[in-house]
Formats: structure tokens, sequence, C-alpha cells
């Protein structure tokens, strides 16, 4: 017994060190941008491109400059795209557009005693052997000459001309342009690391994942030894550091949060964790570099692997959890991370087969089904069968066996919730007040993305079947890329992302499934008036005791059903079966039945009733 725990304390602190080695990473090493970082970068822009460029850093002197920080070294990145993308403007203008000089003869000219005269015989005066450049700037501008618009300030005049001239220069030029986006400072950042993780990542690959998976599973192992009597042991859930919001708990929560801001906003800024997972990314392209996404689609994997080891030794008295578990496991490793990777190997779109619409948002954007069709005949089905699976299995499915199906046997994210999530279930608001921003809440979130989903599959159609009409992307006043732009941010990153993953130890592991999963409401309204799925309740067994309530990750307050006697039927349950798996004795049953007698509310007098002398009185 002794050496067990000594085992297991020594796989806690393994876990540890690999954790701290993680994040130590990323201040290891350095990054110095090369002539040959910028020609493989840039390998598909044209030589200007990467001529400029590097004359650019030199000019700079950040060319060959080792520096030791990050956020220096991205803060000289976007320095150095935004003086190239002026360069380079200001030399095409010169070329095919306007330059500075030629501007100023226009407003010499068009300018006279602080009154603006501008018109198209000005233009032709400033542009007398160049019809071509006086159709230009007669096109975005003549909606400013003297006899369409008035001007009483000479410099509104200034400001809307020099804007418009902008514009032209920036267009002539888009093809030479970088911009400084995040996936451009990941790329230039990734290329330009040097160090111990360029020159020994797989090194670092056993020191963090390796050593973590080992020393988690040490500490996890042990315990079926410590505890070999099967049954759920939750002893001291909430005296825990870990599992009731103590030290640890806020130490995973800052963690997971800082990890989905970085992941989602900031790439360019975990470039190493990235190189760290190159090894595992060449097993799928030789010599690949692995993006934020792959490093993500990883950690998910390895996180719910651990912890779904941990999920079968806690459960193992239990079939229903143990085939649970093997399924979320089996489903996000072969679909939403294999095939995804898989998959673009044979020219097809990676994604991932089981997530359906509205989880999916970006379903039908126009780039999602142009790549799909732009597949062949396989493309096609895909892009076919998430039509099917959004509109027909998921209805049918849920009215047979209720959205636990999904949510508890088939998603990503719940798949999460209940492995990695699971210490944390107890942590679920039960309150009534709870309940009703779960409903003000998770409902306005589907209405959202409906609307989206229209607006950008009209914007969709018109480019892939009515391309006269490419240029009207919006409907009801509404533009397609700016609403899926905002959904993208508001409800896919930080409420699914930052929110729903990253506040396991201070909300409960389910807030994004409960709170905010379009997906979710939508087979919840099902479940809840169309569905053989129930969780009947033996009453006279209750004995009152709340652990139903108590480990129900949706929030469910479960004893009050059981007390009654009455099947739960609730839109939010995800059928865990967790409830009736921790009951002592027995009065939870997960069942599929006929819909007649499914919903049975019975209204009986409780000892803690409120108004119970009042109904007294009454009789």
């Amino acid at each position: 017994m002794k050496i067990l725990k000594t085992l297991r304390l020594l796989g806690l602190v393994v876990f540890i060190a690999s954790v701290l080695i993680f994040i130590g990473t990323l201040f290891i090493g350095g990054y110095a941008l090369t002539e040959k970082t910028i020609e493989t970068v840039f390998s598909s822009k044209t030589d200007y491109v990467t001529t400029t460029l590097k004359d650019v850093a030199k000019e700079k002197g950040i060319l060959n400059k080792e520096m030791g920080n990050a956020f220096v070294f991205t803060n000289e990145i976007e320095s150095l795209l935004e003086n190239y993308n002026t360069q380079v403007t200001t030399a095409i203008a010169k070329e095919k557009g306007l330059s500075e000089e030629e501007i100023n003869q226009i407003f010499k000219q068009s300018i006279q005693d602080d009154t603006v005269v501008y018109s198209k015989e000005i233009l032709q005066n400033v542009f007398p052997n160049d019809a071509a450049k006086v159709k230009l700037v007669d096109e975005a501008t003549n909606w400013m000459y003297v006899g369409t618009k008035k001007y009483e300030k000479a410099a509104d005049f200034k400001n809307d001309f020099t804007s418009k001239i902008s514009d032209i220069n920036r267009n002539n030029a888009q093809e030479y342009l970088i911009y400084p986006n995040k996936y451009t400072k990941f790329d230039l950042v990734k290329a330009s690391i040097v160090g111990p993780l360029q020159e020994n990542n797989t090194l670092y690959l056993f020191l963090t994942f390796g050593l973590g998976i080992i020393g988690a599973l040490m500490f996890i192992l042990t315990g079926l030894f410590l505890e070999p009597i099967p049954g759920i042991k939750n002893n001291g859930i909430y005296l825990s550091e870990a599992t009731n919001r103590g030290w640890v708990a806020l130490f995973v929560f800052a963690f997971l949060v800082s990890f989905y801001i970085l992941l989602y906003f900031y790439p360019f800024y975990i470039v190493n964790w990235t190189r760290i997972v190159d090894p595992l990314k060449g097993v799928f392209i030789k010599g690949a570099s692995a993006s934020q996404w792959f490093l993500y689609g990883i950690l998910y994997c390895v996180s719910m692997i651990v912890m779904g080891v941990r999920m079968f030794i806690k459960y193992r008295h239990n079939a229903y959890q143990i085939v649970r578990t093997a399924s979320v496991l089996f489903f996000q490793i072969i679909f939403a991370f294999l095939l995804v990777e898989i998959l673009p190997l044979f020219d097809l779109p990676g994604v991932d087969l089981k997530n359906a619409w509205p989880l999916d948002y970006n379903f039908v954007t126009d780039w999602n089904v142009k790549q799909h069709l732009e597949a062949g005949h396989l493309g096609k089905f895909m892009l076919v069968w998430g039509v099917v699976l959004s509109l027909i299995v998921v209805p049918v499915m849920v009215y047979l066996y209720g959205k636990r199906w999904y949510c508890s046997w088939v998603c990503g994210c719940g798949g999460l919730a209940e492995t990695l999530g699971d210490p944390y279930r107890q942590l679920s608001d039960k309150r009534l007040i709870a309940w009703k921003i779960e409903r003000w809440t998770i409902y306005p979130i589907l209405v959202f993305a409906v609307i989206m989903t229209l607006v950008v599959g009209y914007n969709t159609y018109n480019i892939v079947y009515n391309p006269s009409n490419v240029g009207d992307s919006t409907l009801f006043g509404i533009n397609a890329y700016k609403i899926n732009e905002i959904y993208g941010f508001l409800i896919g990153s930080i409420f699914a992302g930052v929110i729903g993953t990253g506040f396991y130890p201070i909300l409960g592991n389910r807030s994004w499934c409960r709170f905010g999963c379009p997906l979710a409401a939508y087979m919840g309204i099902i479940q809840r008036f169309k569905s053989r799925f129930r969780i009947t309740t033996n009453g006279g067994q209750c004995i009152s005791c709340g652990n139903c309530s108590t480990y129900c990750e949706q929030g469910i307050d479960v004893r009050a059903y059981a007390q009654k006697g009455e099947n739960i039927v609730r839109a939010s349950c995800v059928g865990c079966g967790v409830c009736a798996a921790v009951c002592p004795r027995g009065v939870l049953k997960l069942e599929n039945s006929t819909e007649k007698g499914r919903i049975n509310p019975n209204e009986i007098l409780l000892g803690n009733d409120l108004d119970l002398m009042d109904l007294v009185n009454q009789k």
C-alpha cells in the first residue's frame, strides 16, 4: 500500500514537472528572420515580394538578428510588414496609381480661394497623355465634381479624395501586399525559431507529452489498486483544492483560459508548442509543419484518452459509462482527428464528418461549399451527408434515443466534458436562476445561428450558383461575412472555447453545452416535446440523499423529480447517466419507450414547501 501511494505521488510529481516544462518551452530559444525564412514562407509569392521584403528587413536591421522573446519578435514582424506594405503601395502608386506629387497637383488646380472646383477637365490637365489614369480616377471620384457635390470646406474634399485614391493605390498593389494577420505572423514566427526546440523537438515532445502521459497514468492507475472495490467514490470532492474552486482549480482555470485565448487570437505566441508536435505531424505528411489546430487536436485527444482511462477505472462497475466513454473516444480520435488529417492527403476536405449544423457554423460558408464541390463525387457526398446528418439523422436519433446519442456518445465537446471535465461536474449551478439564464441564452443563440446560416447561405448560393449577383453579400440588411465573423468570435471562440472549456474548474464541465450550444438547443426542443427518451424515477425508494442533483453536470435538480416520482424530461438533459450511477437506491433509470405517459407531472406536497401551511389552511 505504501509503495502504491509513493508511486501515485511520484506520478503526480512527474505530471506537474511535464506541465511546467511545457509552459517553460514558450521561453526557450530565440527567433531570427533570415532570407531563407522569407523565401520559404512566401514561396507562393512573386520574386518582387520576397526581394522587397528582404530589402525592408535589411533597412530595419532585423534580418539575421536573433531575438530571445516571441513578443518582441512578433512586434518587429508587424512593423516590418506595415513598412513593406507602405513601400509597395507607394511604388505601385507611382507606376499604376497616383503619387503624392500627382495628388498635390490635382489639389492645386481643384481648390481656388478655398473653393472646390474639382472636375474631369482638371484630371485631363494633370494627365494630358494618360487617358487610362484619367478614367481610373474619374470612375472613383466623379461624385466629387463641382456640379455634383458642394464642399463647404476644402479639407473635406481633400479627405474624401485622399481616401478614394488610397483605395485605388491599395487595390493596384493588392497582389503584392502581405496582410499582417495572425496566420501570416504565425508562419513567419514559427519559421524563424532557432535554438534547442528547432534542433531537439523530439526530446521536448517526450519531456512534455511523454512525461505528462506517464505521470498522469501512474497517478490514475494506482487508484485501481488503492481502491480495489468497484464503485463510484467521490470522497472529499468538496474538500479538495482541485475540485472545489481552490487554488489548484484557479491555476487550471487560468491556464485553460490563457491557452484558449492564445490559440484563437494569438497563435504566433505559441509557435514553440507547435514546434514540439512537428514530429507527430510528420507522421501524416513528411516534413510538414504543425499548425496551432494540430497542436490543439493532439492535446484534445491526449487529454480525453488519459482522462478516459480514469473514467474506465472510476465507473468500471457500470457498463453504460464504460461503453459511452469508449464511444466518445472513438469518435474523437477517428472522426475529429485522424480523418481530418488523412482526408486532405486524398484531395478531400479535412472535415469532421460527425460535426452537425448548427454546431458546425461554417457548414454553409462559400469557401466550405466550394471546397466540397471541387473535391469530386466524394466531396459532394460529404456535403450532402452534412445536410442529411443535420436535418434528418439528428432529429430521428433524438426521437429514438434522446439527445444523449450525440451529446454523450459522439460529440467532441461532450467527450472532453465527460473525461477531462468529469472531476468538475458537481460545480454546475442547480439554482432556479441558473435554469432561467440557461433558457435566456441557449435559445437566442440558436436563433442567432439560424439567422446567420440564412444570410451566409444566401451569399454562398449567389457565389456558387448565381454569379451575376455575387456583389450582393447582404440579406435583410445583414452582411454575410460580418455576421459569420461576429458569430465565430462570440460563440465559436469566446463562448465555446474560452468559457466553455476554460471555465471547467469554476462553472462545471458543461457550461457550453448547457448555456450556449445551438445544436444542444435544437436537439433539446425535440427531446422535450417529441422523443421516446426519459429518465424514470421510483419515488418510493428515494432517500433524498441528493447525489443525483449534486453530480448532474447540466444543473438539473434531479432529486426534486425523484421525490415526486416524476419522469425527468428536460430539454437540457444529455443522458450521461451519472445521476443513475451515483444513486445508492436504484431510483433512476434511463429509458426509451413509447411517448404515452412520458410527461407525468405529479404535484405533491413536500416537507420543504414554503406554502405548506397556506395549502393546508385552504383544505
